[in-house]
């Protein structure tokens, strides 16, 4: 605590300064902050590892999925390109068997029957594409109500 001289108003002329010193906080500080961003790297680095070579060819890119559309009339397209009913069972086949790993997704207009959707899932599924996913869109669903 640091003592200042007054005059006469204690004995001895002396009183009590009553105020903070902030340039060993601010030290102290800037110490830490030093500290931090010289170690801040270090923690982050990776394990350094040596990976062996082989003779294989790199990993092709994934390819993007078929997309199999049915609009509000019933009419079915893929990849935006009409297909006739009786060519789609044939064209799938055609599609799975020259890439077997393919998905297809399956987009449905929300006002055709669902019987419907389910034919074109079971021709995609009879026709040699393993993973078929149903697309829709994202948000609040909306609430049933049930008849009486």
């Amino acid at each position: 605590m640091a003592l200042s001289p007054i005059g006469n108003e204690a004995p001895g002329g002396y009183r009590p300064l009553a105020e903070i010193n902030v340039t060993p906080l601010v030290d102290v500080m800037l110490v830490l902050l030093v500290v931090f961003m010289a170690t801040t790297p270090l923690m982050t680095a990776e394990v350094p590892v040596q990976l062996p070579r082989i003779g294989a060819k790199a990993a092709s890119p994934p390819r993007d999925p078929l997309v199999l559309s049915i609009d509000r009339t019933g009419r079915v397209y893929l990849d935006d390109e009409p297909v006739e009913p009786a060519a789609l069972g044939d064209r799938l086949r055609a599609l799975a068997a020259t890439d077997p790993s393919a998905t297809l997704h399956v987009r449905g207009d929300r006002t055709i029957a669902y019987g419907e959707v389910m034919r074109i899932m079971g021709l995609a599924s009879g026709a040699g594409f393993a993973k078929v996913i149903l697309l829709a869109e994202a948000g609040e669903a909306p609430v049933a109500t049930t008849a009486r």
